[in-house]
């Protein structure tokens, strides 16, 4: 009766333990899986958001380096017109295979401010690797006023601040169409069927043909929007690919616990008669 009593205190630590560590790795899993992320698109207007074939959704995903080049393109030739990417440095491009030189080629085509200098002036100059994409705009009332009072977001996070992340980017792009006739669009606003109250400010940016790809990949809207989705993505979460290796020797070690854990728990109730 006395080792019954003194071992029951234990029996209940080593469950609750491996009971917790089980539904911890278990989460880790389901927050990874595919099913959990399409759950996750659902933000939109009318229509659904598409479930696009991106090959950096799921556990075992990671970012297609081709695609990111072509989409960066699409960046800096249309969306960068008027939208930012602040918190994206030159330097960071080496991520997508470029090397230092090309690094160096693409940030000197941009014009950067800088300063004060000696006499208390702020100048421009060409830019550095060091340096982050600069802005369109001067300022705020200044991208609201070339854009009929429409601020454009930074892209930066743009697909950690809209549910459904590169579902919806690609899904606003692509999804200009013509307003039904019991809809009514003023002027300067279009319609889409993806966005939340199918009403957007922003006219259709891309047109099959406006950017020429190298690799010989399709010059359609859908595939502008999927690479340019897919830049996006890393561009909010550059680190995506490390966090899931590091999620899976997390996962690794966790059942390797609960296996050890289950074990003590056998040898300690082993001498219970």
């Amino acid at each position: 009766m006395k080792l019954f009593l003194e071992n029951q205190p234990i029996k209940m630590k080593g469950h609750r333990q491996m009971k917790k560590t089980l539904l911890t790795a278990v989460s880790v899993l389901v927050l990874s899986s595919p099913l959990a992320i399409t759950a996750q698109a659902s933000e939109g207007g009318g229509h659904p958001l598409p479930d696009v074939d991106l090959t950096f959704k799921g556990p075992f995903g990671t970012y297609d380096k081709a695609s990111l080049q072509r989409g960066l393109l699409v960046y800096r030739q249309v969306c960068a017109n008027c939208h930012s990417l602040k918190r994206v440095a030159f330097r960071n491009l080496s991520a997508l295979g470029y090397n230092e030189d090309q690094i160096k080629a693409i940030s000197s085509e941009y014009t950067v401010q800088d300063g004060p200098n000696d006499d208390g002036e702020m100048f421009d100059r060409e830019g550095r690797p060091s340096d982050r994409f600069p802005s369109p705009f001067a300022n705020d009332k200044a991208a609201m006023a070339a854009n009929g009072g429409a601020l454009p977001p930074d892209l930066s996070l743009i697909t950690k601040a809209r549910s459904g992340g590169a579902d919806y980017v690609f899904g606003v792009l692509t999804g200009y169409a013509k307003a039904p006739a019991d809809v009514t669009i003023l002027d300067g606003q279009f319609y889409n069927t993806h966005m939340t109250g199918n009403v957007i400010k922003m006219p259709p940016p891309l047109s099959a043909g406006a950017v020429d790809y190298e690799d010989g990949s399709p010059k359609s809207v859908e595939q502008y929007a999927k690479d340019v989705s897919t830049f996006l993505a890393w561009a909010a979460e550059p680190e995506m690919e490390q966090r899931k290796q590091m999620g899976f020797k997390v996962i690794i070690f966790l059942l390797a616990f609960a296996g050890l854990m289950y074990g003590v728990k056998r040898q300690i109730w082993s001498k219970v008669h």
